[in-house]
């Protein structure tokens, strides 16, 4: 099976025409729904009920859990792909793309703050003060503390406890 996103998959499926279709173009399609629904099954419960799923596909998707051997899992992934033919693809598709947007736009909030706890502990008193001016309601002597204690735990080639307690109030100074 190739590595496609759901997206692309989705792409492909969607751009028949009214010539007939070949054999191998339904399986390529089968597979591709195939592997759509594996992406939906290996998504978190909240983001699955986003999705506008018939009750024959929510039934599959929750059958897909009490499947351990792997031929059988093989064959209810075929399933699967038969299901999802009677699905609303182009609506699946909005779903799937809000959801990755959401997903990227939490990854650069992420990296952002990542960014911010590096910059504090290497930067020193510059950083700290930028950061206080972009986030005035931090507590800050926490936060020196934090800093401090990084460095010490750097210094003595501890686990960075300190770094991740400080990671963590930045996160939820910046309320992400």
């Amino acid at each position: 099976m190739s590595q496609e996103s759901p997206r692309e998959l989705l792409a492909q499926i969607s751009q028949q025409d009214d010539e007939p279709v070949s054999k191998s173009q339904l399986k390529r399609e089968m597979h591709a729904l195939q592997q759509l629904g594996e992406a939906i099954i290996a998504m978190t419960p909240a983001e699955r009920a986003r999705f506008p799923l018939s009750d024959d596909m929510l039934a599959a998707v929750e059958e897909t859990s009490r499947i351990r051997s792997h031929e059988g899992r093989r064959r209810h992934m075929q399933y699967v792909g038969k299901v999802m033919r009677r699905e609303d693809l182009a609506a699946i598709q909005a779903v799937y793309d809000e959801i990755a947007q959401e997903t990227l736009r939490r990854d650069h909030a992420f990296h952002r703050l990542e960014k911010w706890r590096d910059r504090l502990l290497d930067e020193g008193d510059s950083a700290v003060e930028a950061f206080i001016d972009e986030f005035p309601e931090v507590d800050r002597q926490a936060l020196r503390q934090l800093i401090r204690n990084a460095h010490r735990e750097r210094e003595q080639g501890k686990p960075p406890t300190n770094a991740r307690r400080l990671f963590k109030l930045i996160r939820e100074t910046a309320g992400v």
